[in-house]
């Protein structure tokens, strides 16, 4: 397919580990819609998380991709062979006073902080922890030090946008994590910053993702706004699948990775079938190809609330494998 569309999505997968049954739902979605718009797909490859990174993965997440019956017609892009314009958008923000160094302990952050914030692994940073003679006509320097975004105080902090999935929000970005780290001690963006202008040179005008990056949002489009980088992406917040804890689909719940049930000799139609499953496509699970999943699929019917994966998902996909 020509990369001649007016929107673009992306499909954004991280080389810390392989893609697991929660990760395929919403790639699958995002493909499906992507597909039926007539919008482009990017693919790119965020491995800006430190240590965590296993180069060897991006091929693996490619080819599971493929797998599944995913394509894309740009890409891979992988975000740390090209941090110029993070390096820009950090000299333009220290330019205008809305990005200062911070050499704050952890420790330190915790002790100021006067509500602790459940569930979120940041803890609030507020403008009484700013440095003294922070301000406009600083230059930015990349020695070690983090850096952290000014987040505007009173009503401002509070971002409000429409999600075309989850509906109206309202991030309140200074009440919750306050100024957050944009440029890391490792000397690479963070996740905020490096999204950001990604987003923006790669065109992506559409955003699919996982609800849990709400939050994320609000910080993003004060980040988008600061750079006055123009018209803002369109999100689409999707519920997420989780545990029978209720808490998002990981380790602690089990190997749910795609590759173990390819291995086992699970098709690939079983796989996207549990998705169209979870996402209220067929009564009942079925096999099904990934273009059937992109024909068939009614985001209007998708479920509101996070889906549970149980026990008899799991005995459903090795159902699958004996059959074949």
């Amino acid at each position: 397919m020509s990369d001649t569309h007016t929107q673009r999505t992306r499909l954004a997968p991280s080389p810390t580990g392989a893609l697991h049954l929660g990760n395929a739902r919403t790639f699958l979605v995002n493909w499906a819609i992507a597909r039926r718009e007539r919008w482009s797909i990017v693919l790119r490859v965020e491995d800006l998380d430190g240590p965590r990174v296993k180069p060897e993965a991006i091929e693996g997440v490619c080819r599971t991709l493929a797998w599944l019956g995913i394509d894309w017609d740009t890409g891979p892009l992988v975000q740390s062979q090209d941090l110029g314009p993070c390096r820009e958008a950090m000299g333009q923000l220290a330019r205008a006073g809305r990005a200062y160094p911070s050499a704050v302990s952890r420790a330190e952050v915790e002790s100021a902080a006067s509500a602790p914030h459940p569930g979120d692994h940041e803890v609030w940073f507020g403008p009484q922890l700013r440095p003294a003679g922070w301000g406009a006509g600083r230059s930015f320097e990349d020695t070690g030090t983090a850096w952290r975004f000014v987040v505007p105080e009173g009503p401002e902090a509070r971002v409000g946008f429409v999600d075309r999935f989850a509906g109206a929000q309202g991030v309140d970005v200074g009440g919750t994590v306050g100024d957050f780290v944009i440029w890391t001690r490792r000397g690479v963006p963070a996740y905020q910053l490096a999204v950001v202008v990604d987003d923006h040179r790669q065109g992506v005008t559409r955003v699919i993702r996982g609800d849990d990056l709400i939050s994320s949002a609000g910080r993003q489009l004060l980040l988008w706004r600061a750079l006055g980088l123009g018209p803002e992406p369109e999100y689409w917040h999707l519920p997420l699948v989780v545990g029978p804890d209720g808490r998002r689909l990981a380790k602690r719940h089990g190997d749910t990775r795609v590759d173990r049930y390819r291995g086992l000799g699970v098709p690939a139609e079983a796989v996207v079938g549990l998705c169209a499953w979870w996402c209220g496509m067929t009564p009942e699970r079925r096999l099904m190809s990934a273009r059937e999943f992109a024909a068939g699929l009614d985001v209007s019917m998708m479920p509101r609330a996070a889906t549970v994966m149980g026990m008899e998902d799991e005995a459903w996909l090795h159902g699958c494998a004996s059959r074949r």
